[in-house]
């Protein structure tokens, strides 16, 4: 099967290390995982930005998408929002969406926020309404997961959240560890069952 693309943007880390905490959930499930992230994006347009990263994972490229089992979304939150750049990317996907490349994919998201309800569940709806367009399945982490119902801090049946703190200081918590990696395999799982749904 191809990969799991777990595509994202992250700005002071913390999206990034959920990233690498799903993917190994991915991993157990069986799939392999691959990390994608998206550059800024800038105010003036002639700001322009190595076409490879320094760090991380290198940036996606839509054939990324089109040749992936399934979706894996992260965006730290902009006011209850996804932020810019991962929107500035998904908004560059209207030839997949005309060609049905993603339909019937399994699509999960995923969010870390500076305060407990500096909206979580908002963001991560906003990363499933391209998704539905796209004619994916969208995958969210069920209350039979214990963690979800003992979490003080982020986790939602919506996907996975992470509270990171004001200072952006707060480590992914064990809940929220549990529960990135059962998104990684709720998804990776789905993937397996659906390689045949159109």
């Amino acid at each position: 099967m191809n990969p799991v693309l777990i595509l994202y943007y992250s700005r002071t880390g913390h999206v990034a290390a959920m990233a690498r905490h799903i993917a190994r959930g991915v991993e157990e499930a069986g799939l392999e995982a691959r990390l994608r992230t998206v550059p800024p994006v800038a105010a003036q347009t002639e700001v322009t930005i190595p076409p490879v990263p320094e760090e991380g994972p290198p940036y996606a490229e839509l054939s990324d998408l089109e040749r992936c089992s399934a979706l894996i979304l992260g965006s730290p939150t902009r006011f209850g929002n996804i932020a810019a750049p991962l929107k500035f990317f998904l908004d560059q996907t209207g030839p997949l969406w005309a060609s049905g490349a993603l339909i019937g994919k399994p699509a999960a998201v995923f969010t870390s926020t500076s305060s407990l309800h500096g909206g979580q569940e908002s963001t991560l709806l906003s990363m499933m309404l391209p998704l539905l367009h796209h004619g994916m399945v969208l995958v969210g982490l069920p209350y039979s997961l214990p963690e979800l119902r003992t979490t003080s801090s982020g986790g939602t049946p919506y996907g996975a959240s992470h509270f990171a703190g004001p200072g952006g200081d707060r480590e992914l918590s064990p809940e929220e560890l549990a529960l990135c990696r059962a998104l990684g395999r709720r998804t990776a799982e789905a993937a397996k069952r659906l390689k045949d749904f159109r």
